[in-house]
């Protein structure tokens, strides 16, 4: 099989989408002994860290598939899925999809009481959960029935597997959740077409260079997972899923698998920025791919600098020291990264620049009434797209309320230029009104701080309303080698208020240097701003 043969019977038949790119594959013999997914835990007897072929794969969904149907899932039904291997989710997913069912992927580091809010609100069918998760979740009222540890799903008569649901565009093919920072996380719905929506633009493009061998650091629960899923099996490229997604987790997976690229979220990056990365091997990697929240100009330096990719020259093809980083803007109601801009070590435009849509996406800068703003204006971000989730799940109200103007608002604070960058300055519920036509842009503040201080790892600007006033303090995360104690914040405060705009500055509190498990996080890895508002207030209120 060749990869023209491929993309072309991929990108030709309108029937293929999110749900069935792997049967679509087996049912045409495309490729069937090609190397596939890759998985950090054993699977059905394969090693921890061995790709699966394209057969292996088939047969491990099929055991999984039949096992499931024993059980009485039937199409349409909704599944949850709560395990902490990215091999237990993404092939429940293949193997519920096979089945017509609707995959409802929960976060593993979701804790006990908001899955227990979330299982409860999804109304699924039954949970398949791990024995970990199963233990935590045991005595809550979860609105379902626990169906089977995912660990026994490998125990199915692959010959008893149903013949393949045959998906109409429409039909739901997946339930994925928001990062849940600003309370309970919101079940996002994604159709057969949606989800694979910007794959197929892909297919009809040039091969996108850097795929052929990727390690994923994305959560295994999360919408980007599928859709890396996919599109490897889509341009019969490898993948090698990660079950975690901390900075040496991948340093290590780097070393001992070569990719030659990486998928991750902004915290993954900022992880990998407290390293000594000229000590590891990153020979290999001329690709780093970045979806979620856009990245820090100071964390997307320290890894351009590293790896090697291949350029064109007089001479030919040359391997060149230095990588590429492409950043982007997305989310679960996304679909897929809407913007994208590529750095290099020459790279100048930054200032949370997340580059231009994509050709699949329609967007614009609005004001609250709906009306479209002009370069240099900050405005909500909105957007139209076929990669755009179908809404929320048993959530109407919501799913309406993100609507205007046919517009899906993301919620992102957004200006361009005349060029047509867009830039990001902050989630709306995150930015605090000054007055007089004056905001308060958390994440700008924090892009400001960190290309004054490059010595300080990471940033958080917490600004809450104490009585009639704004109180404004700047938290920055030390590298290890200095210490809060040996290297105190004190030090930074002219700096960190030089660089932020006057009207900013003016509400600073305090510049204060904290170790890391003071920064609470979501189970994706977000800053938990609303909870650090809240813990700040109440401190400000003690005083």
């Amino acid at each position: 099989m060749s990869l023209r043969t491929l993309r072309a019977v991929l990108s030709e038949d309108s029937s293929v989408g999110a749900g069935n790119v792997l049967t679509t594959r087996v049912e045409q013999g495309l490729g069937l002994d090609s190397p596939t997914l890759t998985f950090d835990t054993p699977v059905d007897g394969h090693p921890a860290n061995t790709p699966l072929t394209l057969r292996q794969l088939n047969l491990a969904v099929r055991k999984r598939a039949a096992a499931l149907h024993a059980l009485g899932v039937r199409r349409r039904d909704p599944v949850a899925v709560q395990a902490s291997a990215a091999a237990d989710q993404v092939l429940a997913f293949l193997a519920l999809t096979r089945l017509g069912a609707v995959p409802a992927l929960l976060n593993p580091a979701l804790d006990v009481d908001t899955s227990a809010r979330y299982l409860r609100r999804l109304n699924a069918v039954g949970l398949l959960a791990d024995a970990e998760h199963a233990k935590a979740l045991a005595g809550h009222d979860l609105g379902a029935a626990l169906l089977a540890d995912t660990a026994e799903l490998a125990d199915g008569d692959p010959r008893s597997a149903p013949a393949p649901y045959r998906h109409w565009p429409t039909d739901p093919v997946a339930i994925t959740h928001s990062s849940g920072t600003t309370g309970l996380p919101k079940a996002v719905l994604h159709s057969h077409q949606s989800l694979y929506a910007a794959i197929r633009h892909r297919l009809l493009l040039p091969r996108p260079q850097g795929i052929d061998r990727v390690l994923s650091a994305l959560p295994a629960a999360h919408a980007a997972t599928l859709i890396a899923v996919n599109l490897a099996l889509s341009f019969d490229a490898q993948l090698h899923l990660l079950s975690g997604q901390s900075g040496p987790m991948v340093l290590d997976a780097v070393e001992r698998w070569q990719p030659v690229g990486v998928y991750g979220f902004a915290t993954t990056w900022a992880d990998l920025a407290r390293h000594d990365l000229s000590a590891r091997d990153l020979s290999s990697v001329g690709l780093w791919w970045n979806t979620g929240d856009c990245a820090h100009e100071t964390h997307i330096r320290r890894l351009v600098a590293q790896g090697s990719r291949e350029t064109v020259t007089r001479q030919g093809r040359v391997r060149t020291a230095g990588s590429v980083f492409i950043d982007g803007l997305g989310s679960s109601e996304m679909g897929h990264s809407h913007f994208f801009i590529t750095h290099t070590a020459d790279s100048d435009r930054y200032g949370r620049c997340v580059g231009r849509p994509h050709a699949f996406v329609d967007c614009a800068i609005l004001d609250p009434d709906g009306n479209e703003l002009g370069p240099g204006r900050v405005g909500e971000l909105g957007t139209r797209s076929p990669t755009l989730a179908v809404g929320y799940w048993n959530d109407s109200v919501t799913t309406h309320r993100t609507r205007l103007r046919d517009y899906f608002l993301t919620g992102d604070l957004m200006y361009r230029d005349e060029d047509g960058y867009y830039y990001h300055v902050d989630r709306a519920v995150d930015t605090v009104d000054l007055g007089e036509g004056r905001l308060l842009h958390t994440a700008a503040a924090e892009e400001r701080v960190l290309v004054a201080c490059p010595d300080v790892l990471d940033c958080t600007v917490v600004a809450f309303r104490d009585g009639d006033r704004v109180v404004t303090d700047v938290l920055l995360q030390l590298a290890p080698s200095t210490g809060v104690g040996d290297d105190p914040a004190d030090d930074r405060t002219a700096r960190v208020l030089a660089a932020l705009e006057p009207h900013v500055a003016d509400t600073v509190r305090a510049v204060l240097a904290v170790p890391d498990q003071q920064i609470p996080l979501g189970p994706t890895g977000k800053v938990r701003k609303g909870l650090l508002r809240q813990q700040h207030l109440a401190a400000a209120g003690a005083r």
